[in-house]
């Protein structure tokens, strides 16, 4: 039982798209949700929670690229920024 062995990947009927490499994204609202979560421990829920959960609604309902830009309330992170796609 000690050895390892590799986890078979399964095809799907589209195939595998990207290659065997593929790795998992993180969703781009993530790091809302999370500030959402750190609120819940910073003192009293109902207080700390609705600002960063209106922010992580905006996201949710946002289209890609179009996320809000506000800085993180809890999370010690840089805030996102608008990605402008010319076309």
């Amino acid at each position: 039982m000690g050895e390892t062995r590799p986890v078979p990947r399964r095809e799907s009927p589209w195939g595998m798209p990207e290659g065997e490499h593929r790795q998992p994204k993180a969703h781009r609202c993530n790091d809302r949700a999370e500030d959402v979560i750190q609120a819940c421990f910073e003192g009293n829920p109902f207080k700390t929670v609705p600002g960063p959960f209106k922010l992580f609604w905006q996201c949710m309902r946002s289209k890609p690229g179009e996320e809000p830009t506000e800085p993180y309330t809890y999370l010690q992170l840089d805030p996102p920024k608008s990605e402008v796609k010319l076309e």
